[in-house]
């Protein structure tokens, strides 16, 4: 039996429509002025006029910081707080995808504990109050609203810092599905093949415990039913809900367990190459899935079975896993391999040394180093 503490200190809200009552449920928490953390993508397609809508009518002040870049950086955030500093929030929202959730994470950071982001890059560094947050993703896939972490880049490096503190939690959490509807199919396929990547780690790492793979479980049953359903039927509203709901899932479960070796050795290939982050961990995840395997198979036995059916993995189970995600890649119309992206094979070596670097690898249920971080990739060219 594995010891664990568990904490859940968001408010989840689910269900198709309900952006309608943002309004109603922020005024709820005691705050009058909000500042709505979004991108361009989310704003042109109507959903910030919507929710600005509803704040207003409870009687809720807001104003739009709608600058976020994908891959939110340093300079997002410090444009974030400048922002704030003008406004004097009393609580912030972030809406959109990712990029959003962790910026608007990022300015409440910043803006409540001072300093600038490297100074919070960890865990637990904050040592101030920060102000409610409030989460309403428009993908499914990061599960950011249900991570005390923000993901926020350095432009010049490319480091990817998590800055994680309980503090960072969401107060609450809306999950609207008819937000996804607005998500270009590529968009979709990549934060769908994210989420799923989610669950699949977060079930195997080292910090796993029985709460973690209740929700890896889960995410993992309802993503890889699902997806396929979004990809081919984009309207379908219950299979976006489901996605949805897997995403989050899958958030509750790193938040317990963080992730490995596939996260790993996405993160260089985002940062050197910009391969979208969905789409690097995931045709990383089938060698990585098979690496492992060869010390802890039994844990990816367990999600085999929620998939396959007895006989239908024709006696190995781990490849017919591995083989199911590779697919799923395929059936995005993602490339599914290193040299389909120009990159030049000396490369690797490079790359494996700053995947061995990242802080996800020592989660890893197997040890890898720079020798295993190359491996994987010449697994994947």
């Amino acid at each position: 039996m594995i010891p664990f503490d568990f904490r859940l200190a968001t408010r989840f809200v689910f269900g198709p429509g309900r952006l309608a009552e943002l309004g109603s449920l922020v005024a709820e928490l005691g705050v009058r002025r909000a500042m709505l953390v979004s991108d361009p993508g989310v704003i042109a397609a109507g959903h910030t006029d919507r929710a600005s809508e509803s704040l207003r009518a409870a009687n809720v002040d807001v104003e739009l910081f709608g600058t976020v870049q994908q891959n939110p950086t340093t300079r997002d955030v410090a444009a974030g707080v400048e922002f704030a500093r003008a406004l004097e929030p009393d609580v912030i929202i972030g809406l959109g995808g990712g990029s959003s959730l962790d910026c608007a994470k990022g300015t409440n950071l910043i803006y409540t504990n001072g300093g600038e982001v490297p100074d919070y890059w960890g865990v637990g560094k904050a040592r101030r109050p920060m102000l409610p947050l409030v989460a309403v993703p428009t993908t499914a896939g990061t599960g950011s609203e249900s991570q005390s972490f923000a993901l926020i880049s350095d432009p010049d490096t490319h480091v990817k810092m998590a800055c994680g503190d309980p503090k960072l939690a969401c107060r609450l959490a809306l999950l609207d599905p008819e937000l996804t509807l607005t998500q270009p199919p590529k968009v979709a396929a990549a934060t769908g093949l994210d989420a799923i990547s989610h669950a699949v780690e977060s079930h195997v790492t080292r910090r796993r415990n029985n709460v973690s793979q209740v929700f890896s479980r889960e995410a993992w049953r309802l993503l890889e039913a699902n997806l396929p359903r979004v990809l081919s039927e984009p309207n379908d509203i219950e299979a976006r809900g489901a996605m949805q709901l897997g995403a989050c899932f899958g958030g509750l479960a790193i938040e317990n367990s963080m992730l490995g070796a596939a996260h790993s050795l996405a993160n260089p290939l985002t940062a050197r190459y910009g391969i979208v982050h969905g789409e690097a961990v995931s045709m990383m995840l089938p060698h990585v899935i098979r690496f492992n395997a060869a010390t802890h198979r039994e844990l990816y036995e367990e999600l085999c079975r929620i998939t396959f059916r007895p006989g239908e993995s024709n006696g190995n189970c781990v490849d017919a896993l591995a083989d199911r995600i590779a697919a799923l890649v395929v059936e995005a119309g993602l490339p599914g391999r290193l040299s389909s992206y120009g990159l030049d094979e000396s490369a690797l070596p490079t790359l494996a040394a700053e995947a061995a670097a990242q802080w996800t690898a020592q989660f890893n249920p197997r040890d890898v180093d720079e020798a295993g971080m190359l491996e994987l990739y010449r697994a994947a060219w």
